[in-house]
């Protein structure tokens, strides 16, 4: 019996330390969102967090790296899921479009939506926080953008274009949406509506980057991705798009 006293504590000691980096991480981006990177203490993240400020130091050794932890948590893996989903999935390029802006909606009501502004605001004065959303988020996720062109280009899905600019396109209303959410939204009466946004830009590049004898294939229409959404489409006059 005095084994098992001694066992059990041991146990959920081990599980409570496994658990603190992620703890930490969470308080750390609630903390970003609320005050910037350069308002932040290290004080208020433990705090946050529950642990004291030594206990941080044993897992992250400075804010900076403790910005980091948060992006690679908290943004990565939705990178990491567009990379996978372009490299392995045999689906039309314009579905893998829809499936990627539907991600990106998700993403844009998920609190580390605010890192987009906060590495704005902060890139003149952290300009390693800057570099390394650059190198981890931004680079990669526009070349699965451009990935994902240049196959529907080259499959005879797509109309030729300028791939490069082409996939800023596509990214550039999703960061703003994001910028608004943090910046302008609580000063509005109506809520930002990140689904509309959304399927607004997959319906303007779907007629602009299909050509018109492939219309419709492989397509996902508007109404069911705008249901699927929660977002009910308005109905079309008779004519209107004649």
């Amino acid at each position: 019996m005095a084994s098992t006293a001694i066992d059990v504590p041991s146990t959920r000691w081990r599980r409570r330390k496994d658990a603190r980096p992620g703890e930490i991480v969470a308080a750390a981006l609630a903390c970003f969102a609320e005050r910037g990177f350069a308002a932040t203490r290290l004080d208020d993240v433990a705090r946050r967090a529950g642990v004291t400020k030594g206990t941080l130091y044993l897992y992250f050794p400075n804010k900076e790296e403790l910005f980091k932890a948060v992006v690679r948590q908290a943004v990565v893996p939705n990178i990491a899921f567009g990379e996978a989903l372009v490299d392995r999935s045999a689906e039309p390029a314009s579905v893998l479009l829809q499936q990627l802006i539907d991600r990106l909606s998700t993403a844009m009501m998920a609190p580390a939506s605010a890192i987009p502004k906060i590495v704005i605001a902060e890139a003149g004065n952290f300009p390693d926080i800057a570099r390394f959303y650059l190198e981890e988020v931004i680079q990669r996720g526009l070349a699965v953008f451009r990935r994902l062109l240049e196959r529907g280009v080259a499959r005879g899905e797509f109309h030729p274009m300028d791939v490069e600019s082409t996939a800023y396109c596509i990214v550039a209303p999703m960061v703003l949406g994001m910028m608004w959410r943090h910046s302008f939204e609580r000063h509005e009466e109506r809520p930002f509506d990140a689904a509309a946004l959304c399927q607004a830009n997959v319906q303007l590049f779907s007629r602009g980057l299909v050509p018109p004898g492939k219309a419709g294939r492989g397509k996902v229409g508007a109404g069911k991705a705008t249901r699927a959404a929660g977002v009910r489409p308005r109905r079309q006059r008779k004519g209107a798009d004649r």
